[in-house]
């Protein structure tokens, strides 16, 4: 007997949500529903994610005893020295997530490059828990790619939004290989419009070898030769090394609770460390009375991050390279202590050289017998690479590495740096309460912690608490965005915080998730993308 009425699928592409639906009814679960999901989501948004990204799920399968956690962060090259850029270090992003270089070379191109994790993640996760044969989950990302699609308002934004935090511009990554400027701009030289068509012959015929050989084809399969050979010929880092050592990393959940939920997040390098710190913080203040959105909730609030910012930088990286003190950052005391200072008036200043973009996608699915998947791929900054004759961007996750050597993000071989990405699972006596994630950089545990509270604090139903405006705290600064009422920015500035107003009315990460509500399903796609809900009966 099925636990819900219907299956949902919620993605931040409708063409991602529709491959989703359609895996529900060829009799699918909810991994087949995400993975097919996810490999639309790199053919339609591909400068977001695709199968030379990275990313990190959680999937839950009750029937089956499963809870599990799949980290496919990306690796540095095993050839990465901890010092290659440390006489070309500019500065810091302003949120603290990524670092500018002379050149770019970090961030754009051919040494910009980390070995992927994505394919291999959906490979092992569809083969191992879903219920459909792989070769039917890669189908609707083979069609998409071969027939078309169109551009969307938020592919084209990211496009034209131009050089943000002192990094390379977009219009620039598009061009870095004769395969880029073919495929995203006319025939005269400008860059496609909205409502244009993209057509991607090449991704399609990379994907129908994918769909025979599975992960191998990119790891040891293949496709390796040809793309070595282009790694090779184009002073990248990256080699077929790199390529056949790579594996993801299985972990259970990391788990803490708050207000009486259970909270099930990710282990670092991912922020499922920040979401739980900051929980455990703000659970010493009765926000609703503070009221939502109020100058003292977010004073309250954005020093939570601020506080959270803090530890991350100082502790979290890769625990195969840093020692995360994990007991004392996610303890209920060590929350106590920073709610405390904050009660006292003690702000947090956010140590910084001088936000990362939003360049990730999310899905989230539930299915009809309760089996939950929340995952969230990406490419960091897209390096702009295509191999040629392949059709897909490389990641471009080196720029997020600190040229500085001894340090939790610094460069070293095979390493993966700390990533925001929180897919987030949570139960209330013992029963699905909410699956919910998010892309947006750094401000994915911000929007995801805002989210959580927004739905337990403030008994927002899922769309309202995914909708409501929210505010960042990152770096010593206030970030709003445009719908916060400008008489709370200005008291907060009376009180002598700088505050910086983000011109977009929904802003820091973008929020997907899915509620059980009253014996049955409900979604929400954050309205500041384009992404949609379906459900399947």
């Amino acid at each position: 007997m099925s636990v819900y009425p219907k299956s949902m699928v919620v993605a931040a592409q409708p063409e991602a949500v529709e491959a989703g639906a359609e895996m529900y009814r060829q009799g699918g679960n909810a991994v087949d529903a995400a993975i097919a999901s996810g490999l639309v989501a790199g053919v339609v948004d591909p400068q977001m994610c695709g199968i030379a990204g990275f990313g990190s799920l959680q999937v839950q399968l009750p029937d089956r005893g499963v809870h599990e956690c799949i980290d496919f962060h990306g690796k540095s090259p095993l050839a990465t020295r901890p010092d290659q850029w440390e006489h070309l270090l500019v500065g810091e992003t302003r949120d603290g997530f990524g670092f500018i270089v002379e050149g770019y070379v970090n961030d754009m191109g051919y040494q910009s490059i980390t070995t992927p994790g994505s394919l291999m993640a959906y490979y092992e996760a569809q083969t191992a828990w879903g219920a459909l044969d792989w070769v039917d989950v890669v189908e609707p990302a083979i069609r998409w790619a071969e027939s078309g699609w169109v551009v969307r308002p938020q592919v084209y934004g990211f496009w034209t939004e131009g050089a943000t935090m002192g990094r390379a511009s977009n219009v620039d990554r598009l061009a870095v290989t004769d395969a880029g400027r073919q495929m995203y701009f006319r025939s005269d030289g400008s860059l496609k419009r909205v409502g244009d068509v993209v057509v991607n012959p090449d991704l399609a015929y990379t994907l129908r070898v994918v769909a025979t050989e599975g992960a191998d084809a990119l790891y040891n399969g293949s496709l390796t030769d040809r793309i070595t050979t282009d790694m090779a010929a184009n002073g990248a880092v990256l080699t077929d090394e790199d390529l056949a050592a790579y594996s993801t990393t299985r972990t259970e959940p990391l788990t803490g609770n708050y207000r009486g939920r259970t909270v099930h997040t990710n282990q670092p390098p991912g922020g499922g460390v920040m979401v739980l710190e900051m929980l455990n913080i703000v659970e010493n203040f009765d926000l609703a009375a503070l009221g939502h959105n109020s100058v003292d909730y977010v004073r309250t609030l954005t020093e939570a991050m601020k506080f959270a910012t803090i530890d991350k930088d100082a502790h979290v990286g890769d625990p195969n390279f840093v020692d995360v003190p994990m007991a004392k950052l996610t303890s209920k005391d060590h929350g106590a202590e920073l709610a405390a200072r904050i009660g006292r008036g003690d702000r947090a200043v956010v140590e910084r050289m001088s936000s990362e973009p939003k360049d990730t996608t999310h899905v989230v699915t539930v299915d009809r017998d309760g089996n939950a998947v929340t995952m969230t791929h990406s490419l960091g900054m897209p390096s702009g690479v295509i191999t040629p004759g392949l059709g897909f961007i490389w990641n471009g996750c080196m720029g997020v590495f600190d040229p500085r050597p001894g340090r939790p993000g610094s460069l070293a071989p095979g390493k993966s740096r700390f990533t925001s990405l929180c897919p987030t699972i949570i139960e209330s006596d013992g029963l699905l309460d909410m699956v919910v994630g998010a892309p947006g950089g750094t401000q994915i545990a911000m929007g995801v912690t805002q989210t959580i509270l927004n739905s337990i604090d403030f008994d927002m139903p899922i769309l309202e608490a995914v909708s409501a405006p929210r505010v960042s705290g990152t770096s010593t600064a206030i970030d709003v965005c445009s719908r916060i009422p400008y008489s709370v920015e200005q008291e907060l500035v009376d009180d002598g915080f700088e505050v910086i107003r983000d011109p977009h009315g929904f802003a820091f990460a973008r929020v997907h998730a899915i509620e059980v509500a009253e014996g049955a399903l409900r979604g929400a796609a954050d309205p500041g993308g384009d992404g949609a809900v379906q459900s399947v009966g």
